[in-house]
């Protein structure tokens, strides 16, 4: 059993040492691609119709701010089409219509559009739009972005590349320093757009839509087979589709988006389920395609790297799970004493992960030495998600289907001393209990080293420890509106 028990940990730790080095590999690219800029393009002599689709769904809050940044955004009014995608079923119908009716009387070409039904959800929206779109071009903004006034003029020029069928930019935060889940969050993202989108675009690996704040030319969505809802990543499904068919996408590091970050864990946890799991579902169904896919084995790894990196997640939980029990193996039986010595390696893959996080901060960040002392607040995160993610990753490997759950936004109308309950995720589900027993788990786990001055176990306990029981208790406490 000791023995089973043993290779079982040893396997779950390759695999996330495997993922968590991979962070090296993009570091290498950054260093090796930080250089490149890109090409100083002209302005159109003719700018071209653009549509700006803003789907969204119940957003009251924030649907005024959205709405009012769309329509100043410096372009000919007679160029730009708005389409408000809205699926609400309560007072942001009314509101949403009145701005597009206020709007309509200023001039600009708005319309407002709604379904009476979610078919297909986001995706379906989008669809919807896209059908009666006048636009060569479509731009996407989720209901919690505030779109900066250079937006087209600083993205559509890229599109004189007739090969050319996305433009990402980059996400900024509107309250990233609100709070230590905020400032977590903008750490994590920061890493994915200034490391991973960019060095993957300028290194040639495939990129991703982010669903929002990135702008499409309309033949290559319909070229790539259109919006698609059997995933809850239709961005990420989309993406990769359009890659395959050979149209090229672009990231705009210096480009960025304004948005809100959920201040609320059940609403981040709510994100974080629907974007872990649709991304695996994503995986299942176009990494068969990539394998037979006429692009270079290096192009095909790192594809395979990005497509299946949320499966880290059981695997933490499973690490978390034998860590206790393997450091009770090494106190009570002899002869694993180099396999404990091997194991001493997968500390690098921590190592890695930092210098990522690190760069990405320091890459954009004038306080970035500030801000990365939160690395820790920001990986104890991570593992106290675990639980959350991993029944995202197993509820898209039995192919189990949930409905496209809206994050909660607050944005600047929302009251500050009364929460109300349809704009909170307050159900308290079981996996609030798993996270808190395990963070009593930990507990006894910590005591044990400690005994048994198992030093080097303690900080990876301390972590799990953290993670679990921040995550878990917040939830409580988030839930019951405090």
């Amino acid at each position: 059993m000791e023995s089973l028990l043993i290779a079982i940990y040893f396997v779950a730790l390759t695999i996330l040492f495997g993922f968590g080095i991979h962070g090296i590999v993009l570091l290498h690219y950054y260093r090796k691609t930080r250089k490149q800029e890109l090409p100083n393009l002209e302005d159109p002599t003719d700018w071209p119709i653009v549509t700006v689709q803003l789907p969204m769904f119940n957003e009251l809050y924030v649907i005024e701010r959205l709405i009012k940044s769309v329509c100043e955004i410096d372009y000919p009014k007679d160029r730009l089409e708005i389409q408000v995608l809205d699926d609400s079923i309560d007072e942001t119908q009314a509101l949403a219509k009145k701005l597009c009716d206020d709007y309509q009387k200023q001039g600009f070409d708005i319309a407002y559009i709604h379904r009476t039904d979610r078919t297909g959800y986001k995706a379906g929206a989008l669809k919807e739009g896209l059908k009666i779109a006048k636009g060569e071009f479509v731009a996407i903004f989720d209901a919690d972005f505030v779109p900066k006034k250079d937006f087209l003029k600083r993205t559509v020029p890229h599109f004189q590349d007739e090969k050319v069928g996305m433009v990402q930019t980059r996400w900024e935060h509107l309250n990233g320093d609100q709070s230590y889940l905020t400032k977590a969050q903008a750490i994590a993202l920061d890493g994915h757009f200034v490391i991973e989108q960019q060095v993957r675009n300028k290194a040639g690996f495939f990129i991703n839509f982010n669903g929002t704040a990135g702008i499409w030319r309309t033949s290559c969505i319909m070229d790539a087979g259109n919006w698609q809802a059997d995933t809850l990543t239709e961005d990420f499904d989309l993406s990769y589709r359009a890659q395959l068919k050979g149209w090229k996408f672009m990231f705009l590091n210096d480009v960025t988006s304004p948005a809100e970050l959920p201040a609320d864990i059940n609403a981040l946890k709510t994100q974080q389920f629907r974007w872990t799991k649709g991304a695996v579902e994503t995986a299942l169904k176009l990494l068969p395609k990539v394998w037979k896919a006429d692009i270079t084995p290096k192009v095909k790894f790192e594809c395979f790297i990005h497509l299946t990196s949320n499966i880290v997640f059981p695997f933490i939980i499973l690490v978390a799970l034998l860590n206790i029990p393997i450091v009770m193996i090494k106190n009570s039986t002899a002869g694993y004493d180099n396999i404990y010595s091997l194991m001493s390696i997968f500390v690098l893959a921590s190592i890695s992960t930092f210098l990522f996080y690190m760069y990405g901060q320091k890459a954009i960040h004038l306080d970035w030495r500030k801000r990365i002392l939160l690395f820790p607040v920001f990986l104890a995160g991570s593992m106290g998600l675990a639980v959350n993610n991993t029944k995202a990753v197993l509820e898209a490997l039995i192919g189990k289907k949930s409905e496209f759950t809206r994050t909660p936004k607050d944005g600047d109308k929302a009251p500050k001393t009364v929460i109300k309950k349809k704009y909170r995720q307050n159900k308290v589900t079981l996996l609030v209990a798993v996270e808190l027993l395990l963070t009593l788990y930990f507990i006894v786990g910590i005591g044990y080293s400690i005994y048994h001055l198992e030093i080097a176990a303690i900080p990876f306990q301390i972590l799990f420890l953290l993670g679990f029981g921040t995550v878990g208790f917040m939830s409580l406490r988030h839930a019951f509106g405090r």
